[in-house]
């Protein structure tokens, strides 16, 4: 029984999150080569000195708590009535975007290396594109 799911569903799906880690990583090391920025760690998050790393938590901590307080809240009142703000996944696409940009402002200010927040300005822009893509075209018609 697939209740409701298509059969191909999961091929269409692993095959779009392929895509899409692909497009970054490939995106991601062309800006990196091109504005001379030196690779940093595999699943590692670099801060640029302390204050970064204050703000860094205080803004993960704001959104564990939002998601968890807004996600009662969506189970019970049904995602029909409710503001787009509230939802957890606009919740986390909300904390990628000022993440990245608190990260982009301590780089500018901090960083060795004065194009590291070129790099991850256009990562940052090159997500929101990719993000607005999917959505406007429905997950490019594969889901």
């Amino acid at each position: 029984m697939n209740y409701g799911i298509e059969p191909d569903f999961w091929i269409r799906f692993f095959l779009l999150l392929a895509a899409i880690l692909l497009l970054l990583i490939s995106f991601h090391a062309l800006m990196r080569k091109w504005f001379r920025v030196e690779r940093s760690k595999f699943f590692s998050y670099n801060h640029v000195n302390a204050k970064h790393k204050k703000i860094d938590w205080i803004l993960r901590i704001t959104t564990i708590v939002m998601i968890l307080l807004f996600t009662p809240v969506v189970m019970m009142t049904g995602i029909d009535n409710l503001n787009l703000f509230i939802y957890p996944s606009s919740i986390l696409i909300i904390f990628i975007i000022v993440s990245e940009l608190v990260r982009t402002v301590m780089e500018r200010k901090y960083a060795k290396n004065p194009n590291a927040y070129k790099v991850t300005l256009s990562q940052l822009i090159f997500l929101c594109l990719l993000l607005l893509t999917l959505y406007t075209t429905d997950f490019w018609g594969l889901i």
